[in-house]
């Protein structure tokens, strides 16, 4: 047990970019781990309820590694990370991440549980001050990732980059560190031969943990009753034995058609909402033709991206971006691109220009606009609640 807490630590520490020495104690270990689980949707309480000094608990550190492997992709994760980075890359990513409900803030609180309102300022404040010297940063890494781009343009063998990367021109001034990288790619191939041979044996090895699970099934511990959010979390490779699938199945296809009603609603709706705003602005011809024109057009604007933003919660969800691009510097042509991965292959695999990063970046900023002022409102709509409650007191907004 106590080797297995040890593993699933330094695996999730790697996952989550810390630093780990054999002197952490076992305490501290069997914490991150059983925290770290959680964190990445492993509900079981039978693993939470493991004693903290690590000396039981093989068979569900087996259980919860499996899942990890099945998952998040434990093997997939570690891969990407430790891979040898050549080229000048960037991370974009247009999901939108959902947060469990049953998630509260750790922030220090005032007497019976109640948070200063000062120490969240204070926490704004902090954080809205490290995002811009982080934004000022990422503006500077750009502007000399340019130069460089710029001034190797037409150096590079490969045609479909044409430039150079940081790494590439910093080889060309210190030819000296090619044995350093060298090394490095030595070792990401052997760890690639593993993963290909891990992938051979994997199927024996989920052979035998249906044996395990059968086995944790007769004793008992997977029949205890749990509550309604534990029990909409799932464990890999045991789907068709769960009797509460065919509820969820049930469930996601009422939603479904939940969602093409509304979506029917909504065109209703826009329509509507379209004809009045025509018959508002038939009516209103005193305005200035220049004058009508431009907020006509700021309002279009904002109508389409609200219409985009609709259309895209109601239609059937695409793939979204997400992961390392490279960074190709090309000329304002249709073709200009910008390609996922270390390499671009001449059969033109999965690419994404910016432009099309920034339409649904400018889609996200939208929704949260709208999120924004919706929650704004409520508390506007609180605030005044509270206020008449008080009497002999005036509020005065801010």
């Amino acid at each position: 047990s106590l080797d297995f807490w040890k593993l699933l630590y330094v695996l999730l520490k790697q996952i989550h970019g810390g630093k780990w020495t054999e002197s952490d104690a076992i305490g501290a270990q069997v914490r991150f781990v059983k925290w770290a689980l959680w964190y990445h949707g492993y509900g079981r309480p039978q693993l939470q309820r493991l004693p903290a000094n690590g000396s039981a608990g093989s068979r569900e550190l087996l259980l919860a590694f499996s899942w990890l492997l099945h998952c998040p992709g434990l093997l997939e994760q570690l891969l990407a990370r430790n891979r040898v980075q050549t080229g000048d890359q960037t991370s974009v990513c247009t999901c939108e991440d959902d947060l469990p409900e049953s998630q509260e803030g750790t922030s220090e609180a005032g007497p019976e549980g109640r948070v200063d309102v000062r120490y969240l300022q204070w926490l704004h404040g902090r954080l809205r001050l490290q995002w811009c010297s982080l934004h000022a940063q990422h503006q500077e890494q750009s502007k000399l990732l340019h130069k460089i781009h710029l001034f190797t343009r037409g150096s590079h063998m490969d045609q479909n980059l044409g430039h150079f990367s940081v790494t590439e021109a910093d080889l060309i001034r210190h030819p000296e560190n090619c044995k350093q990288l060298l090394q490095l790619l030595e070792s990401e191939t052997t760890q690639l031969e593993a993963f290909l041979e891990w992938k051979q044996l994997e199927p024996v090895y989920w052979q035998w943990m249906e044996t395990v699970l059968d086995d944790m099934a007769e004793e008992g511990n997977t029949c205890e009753s749990q509550g309604a959010d534990v029990e909409k979390r799932r464990l890999p490779e045991v789907t068709s034995c769960c009797p509460w699938a065919a509820k969820l199945a049930g469930q996601m296809d009422r939603l479904s058609r939940d969602l093409l009603a509304l979506q029917e609603q909504l065109h209703q709706l826009v329509a509507q909402r379209k004809a009045a705003w025509w018959e508002k602005v038939a009516t209103r011809e005193e305005l200035q033709k220049e004058r009508f024109s431009a907020t006509a057009r700021k309002a279009q604007e904002s109508i389409e991206l609200k219409l985009r933003g609709l259309t895209s919660l109601c239609a059937p969800q695409k793939t979204r971006m997400h992961g390392l691009c490279r960074l190709v510097l090309r000329n304002k042509q249709p073709a200009s691109k910008m390609a996922f991965g270390q390499c671009v292959s001449k059969e033109a695999a999965a690419a994404v220009s910016a432009a099309e990063v920034i339409r649904e970046l400018q889609l996200r900023e939208a929704s949260l606009q709208r999120e924004l002022q919706q929650l704004q409102q409520q508390c506007r709509t609180r605030l005044d609640g509270i206020a008449e409650g008080l009497e002999g007191v005036i509020c005065i907004s801010p």
